[in-house]
């Protein structure tokens, strides 16, 4: 039988090493990571500004309903997250990344899994690497932090499996309040069931070091979510910038302290019909600091269909795996299109698929 260190021998032999590297130890770029023509990395508007919600707001659907068409992206304050939990979450992100390599490599995402330490999934689109490194969460953290701690993952599952129940009453919470603001029931959705509590969720760890050649290095290429939404927890370190809407010129979004971040994804592009945009966005490192976030991705039940709420549907209806599916084998600019269907004659009520 082979152990567990000629098993990750193997695995790791399968695998590009260049994906491996302790990018915290590099004092210069190395040409795995170096990304040409990136002369509007750091060309971004600092007037505009993305909307800040209130969730205890007495005015808070007519503000979300206008956000949520024309940004598709904003942060919320009044949310009921403690901040504590907040910042128990972030040390613990923290002490993940700060493990050396050779232990986080322990709990290597498999090819043909989900959960486990190693490259965002975009990254196999491209051919350079970007200035980060992610752990993926999907289910129980316990199986892979009994890997990165031997001896104590307890504190690490507790704090994150605290953090997604937090994040699953919120979310369901959002998805309701994001329908009514655009006139739209929840009953419609086609499984609803008890406020969603049959969705599903997958929690994103990132990490981006301080970067010796920031002019030079992408931290997460320009993309859109396929969640319905995912709300963003980040450090007080910048580098999070979305497209505003109509300008074609990136916007940051400064970190403020206890506001999560959220943003719309393709399923809810969909069951909007297009009218909530899945906003693009992307990552830029720092020379000097470290960056964390937390992304928590919500989605349908994985064998649930989404469908625009309402008549006249632009878009057919889709699972969350098969719109996957198609995403990968896409630009990222093409699968909402490719699922778009067309009037059928002179019968604008009617549409089929294209």
């Amino acid at each position: 039988m082979a152990t567990s260190s000629e098993s990750l021998t193997t695995h790791l032999a399968m695998h590009n090493h260049s994906q491996f590297l302790d990018l915290s130890k590099l004092h210069e770029l190395p040409d795995t990571h170096t990304w040409p023509d990136l002369h509007s990395h750091f060309d971004y508007d600092l007037r505009s500004q993305v909307p800040v919600v209130d969730l205890e707001s007495p005015d808070l659907l007519r503000r979300l309903g206008s956000v949520c068409e024309t940004w598709g992206v904003f942060q919320i304050t009044g949310h009921g997250v403690p901040h504590s939990l907040l910042h128990r979450l972030e040390l613990q992100v923290l002490r993940l990344f700060s493990l050396s390599a050779q232990q986080k490599l322990l709990a290597l995402r498999a090819p043909d899994g989900i959960s486990g330490y190693g490259q965002v999934r975009i990254s196999s689109l491209y051919s350079k690497l970007m200035w980060s490194e992610g752990f993926t969460i999907a289910g129980s953290p316990e199986e892979h932090a009994r890997k990165l701690f031997p001896h104590d993952h307890l504190q690490f599952c507790e704090v994150i499996e605290e953090y997604g129940r937090q994040m699953k009453l919120l979310a369901g919470r959002l998805m309701v309040l994001m329908l009514e603001a655009l006139g739209l029931s929840a009953e419609e959705v086609r499984w609803c069931k008890k406020g969603f509590s049959e969705a599903t969720s997958v929690l994103q760890l990132n990490s981006y070091p301080a970067c010796p050649d920031p002019d030079r290095a992408m931290g997460l290429v320009a993309h859109t979510d396929s969640s319905l939404f995912t709300i963003l927890h980040q450090s007080q370190t910048s580098g999070l910038q979305v497209m505003a809407p109509g300008e074609g010129r990136w916007v940051a979004v400064p970190p403020l302290p206890g506001a999560l971040v959220v943003n719309v994804g393709d399923l809810f592009h969909i069951v909007s019909n297009g009218r909530c945009p899945s906003v693009v966005h992307r990552a830029v490192v720092n020379r000097t600091r470290h960056r964390l976030s937390v992304a928590y991705l919500y989605g349908p039940p994985a064998n649930a269909e989404v469908a625009p709420v309402g008549p006249r549907a632009v878009y057919r209806a889709v699972t969350w795996p098969e719109y996957l599916g198609i995403k990968s084998k896409k630009t990222f600019d093409q699968a909402l299109e490719s699922i778009k269907l067309t009037p059928r004659g002179d019968d604008d009520h009617t549409y089929t698929a294209k």
